[in-house]
């Protein structure tokens, strides 16, 4: 499938797995394009088609340089599914669908140099893209901390099937600091061995990973280094694909000053406090009152961006405050001067928007990876982890306490330089001469090297 024609530019194909949001493929997308590759995005949709207004729409209006190619899968039918979870019922449809996709990719044109997809889909994408002979790389859309867990899963589970049905101790990754069970997620306990995530969902994707060519890590050396280099060293795996870490990948469109703005502008610098929990708001409705008290006494402006915007409460409120429905960018937010702390549950494109900027977190994991994300977190000094609050939902934590967190985060001095450090780290990975613009590079030049032998 590799072009001998000369100065042909690469050409690769995004195929996100349509499980979670696709905007690290956005994002990837761009960076691809500005740098004088040919990008394909295949849209891998269900039965009905995306809304005008979708984020997916509004992307390609405004990147009419991409090409989209839509695919779609069926999902429901369910005769086959051996799981009532709907999301493990998708993921088989979608991975039953993939197996189709094998004539579409083999009519590209130009002929492809590589494949990017996500973790989901790696199992069956590797016999697929083996039997075209086009090599697959994998975007990872978490920590670097997290990736190595899932990718050394294998091992653990061949030495101990009932690994993970004990929360307490600790879990040992060679080369690595051990991972408190606590902090593993807790769909990761429940009925192991038996337990269909870990032996149908992220076992074979992980066996998987020694059969691709590449995993593209949005992080950068600096803010992950020990766990990047024992990874890329063998000291994990012995046989891991090389790791490219590109972070953090900067945001695919301008930055959009919504009506949230004005208000932002009237704020002095790094006086406002940002909260912002995505779009799974996992927490119970005690909490978030909890929160809301929390925010009301720490003395600060805030401006939370929910899912569902709650009228009663901005009549209740007498700080200075902005409540609003979700955003589409989050990172235009932090990018704004008057933003000087960060609440977040700490999902890692929210993680690396706040190191772009230098934004000090309060970490506040709700599910998944973002216990471990936190413990990333709290050791590169990009803000503070209350590890009391353990996951959301699990206790209710009071007001004062969120309010006393609040304070300690816009009042510490060291916090906020530590959190500038890792900003400008950041920032020097992604400028020219950078770790990440260096490997980004390095990579896409191997792509033209193949092309044009």
């Amino acid at each position: 499938m590799m072009s001998s024609l000369p100065f042909q530019p690469p050409h690769i194909v995004l195929v996100p797995s349509g499980i979670g949001p696709s905007t690290q493929f956005f994002r990837l997308a761009v960076m691809l394009v500005s740098r004088n590759c040919t990008v394909t995005f295949i849209n891998i949709q269900s039965e009905a088609p995306a809304p005008d207004c979708s984020p997916l729409t509004t992307f390609f209006d405004n990147h009419q340089e991409i090409n989209r190619l839509d695919f779609d899968i069926h999902t429901s039918n369910t005769s086959n599914s051996t799981t009532s979870d709907p999301f493990i019922t998708r993921f088989e449809g979608i991975n039953r669908s993939l197996n189709l996709l094998g004539p579409v990719l083999s009519s590209l044109l130009p002929p492809l140099s590589a494949i990017f997809s996500d973790f989901v889909v790696t199992a069956t994408l590797t016999q697929l893209t083996a039997d075209l002979n086009i090599p697959l790389y994998i975007l990872s859309t978490t920590s670097a901390r997290f990736f190595s867990m899932v990718a050394y899963l294998p091992v653990l589970m061949s030495n101990d099937s009932a690994i993970f049905s004990d929360s307490s101790g600790n879990t040992r990754i060679p080369g690595l600091d051990p991972v408190s069970n606590k902090n593993i997620p807790p769909t990761w306990l429940a009925d192991s061995p038996s337990n269909y995530l870990l032996t149908a969902y992220l076992l074979p994707n992980a066996r998987s990973l020694s059969k691709v060519k590449g995993v593209l890590l949005n992080t950068f050396d600096w803010f992950e280094l020990e766990t990047i280099t024992a990874l890329n060293s063998g000291r994990v795996l012995d046989n891991l694909p090389p790791l490219f870490p590109v972070g953090p990948i900067e945001s695919h469109d301008h930055l959009e000053k919504g009506h949230y703005f004005s208000w932002l502008n009237d704020h002095s610098a790094e006086s406002v406090v940002y909260v912002n929990f995505g779009s799974r708001e996992s927490m119970s409705k005690d909490q978030i009152k909890e929160l809301e008290n929390g925010l009301q006494i720490c003395g600060y402006p805030f401006l939370w961006i929910r899912e569902f915007s709650d009228n009663s409460f901005l009549m209740r409120t007498k700080n200075d405050t902005k409540v609003t429905k979700g955003v589409k960018n989050p990172q235009n937010v932090l990018a704004h001067h008057a933003v000087g702390a960060f609440v977040n549950e700490c999902d890692w494109e929210s993680v690396m928007d706040a190191a772009r900027h230098g934004v000090p977190m309060l970490a506040w994991p709700q599910h998944g990876d973002q216990k471990m994300n936190a413990e990333v977190v709290e050791k590169a000094g990009l803000g503070v982890w209350v590890k009391e609050w353990d996951w959301g939902g699990e206790k209710l934590v009071a007001g004062e306490n969120i309010s006393e967190m609040l304070r300690k985060l816009m009042g510490d001095l060291n916090i906020r330089c530590k959190a500038k450090t890792v900003g400008r780290e950041a920032k020097n990975a992604c400028e020219i001469g950078g770790s990440s613009q260096k490997v980004l590079g390095e990579l896409i030049e191997m792509f033209r090297g193949k092309n044009g032998s």
